[in-house]
């Protein structure tokens, strides 16, 4: 069973969005974004958590209860109803009074929900703006204990990684090698993606170049060839994708 980060990603890659797009959209910064997708989470507190996939269920256009097992909405406040007295009948100025006072609690009480929900994502948006930046300031003092050489890049951990999602719209023969090692030979199932690592370089082989989508270091690449088209000797490395003929 998928977890709920890895349906996250799969929705949002059937939309065809990267997450640089949903960083955009949202305003969620993106070491966050991939964190929820990799069920990584796990640093902050459970009322942040819940408030950033809301968001993004919200964005996706899904309901935040089948991604957050123990969400629930507002409930919503009791209305008020009177008995009219038929042998006293009501002057214009009271029925008015009694018609206004049955909105003022739902009036006060989305206000204050509203406040208390821009006050708690306003301030852990400020506390996780200072961890990012105090475990930025602790590898850069670490690096700098060590002096061996420069980090190769404190913004991005995996810069120097091949980093490779292939997902299935059809079923596809497909043949893998990472770092000149095979790590995938067989049929990649309709609806299935998997995703694999190399330092140097990736060659592929695909028996059906039209029914994959790929994603290359979060870049995605939906148009690589036609339906039923054989592909051989399709290179990624760090400098992009290129094709043998």
């Amino acid at each position: 069973m998928e977890s709920p980060g890895a349906r996250l990603k799969k929705l949002r890659l059937e939309r065809g969005l990267s997450l640089e797009e949903v960083h955009k959209k949202t305003k969620i910064h993106l070491d966050i974004l991939k964190a929820i997708e990799e069920d990584s989470l796990i640093n902050l507190s459970p009322i942040y958590t819940k408030g950033f996939l809301k968001i993004y269920c919200k964005f996706l256009g899904l309901a935040p209860r089948d991604f957050i097992p123990d969400f629930k909405e507002p409930k919503i406040p009791p209305t008020f109803e009177y008995v009219k007295d038929e042998a006293k009948p009501l002057s214009l100025f009271k029925t008015a009074s009694i018609k206004l006072s049955l909105f003022r609690p739902r009036i006060k009480i989305k206000i204050v929900f509203s406040i208390v929900f821009i006050i708690v994502f306003v301030i852990g948006l400020f506390y996780l703006g200072k961890m990012v930046s105090a475990k930025r300031s602790s590898l850069s003092r670490k690096a700098e204990l060590k002096k061996v050489e420069p980090p190769k890049s404190l913004t991005n951990p995996v810069a120097n990684i091949i980093r490779l999602t292939i997902r299935a719209k059809e079923d596809c023969w497909m043949r893998l090698k990472s770092d000149a090692h095979v790590v995938f030979q067989g049929i990649l199932k309709k609806g299935r993606f998997e995703t694999w690592q190399a330092k140097e370089k990736i060659e592929l082989s695909l028996g059906n170049a039209g029914g994959v989508i790929l994603e290359v270091n979060g870049k995605i690449i939906s148009k690589l060839g036609r339906r039923g088209q054989v592909l051989k000797n399709i290179f990624i490395t760090k400098e992009g994708l290129s094709v043998t003929r």
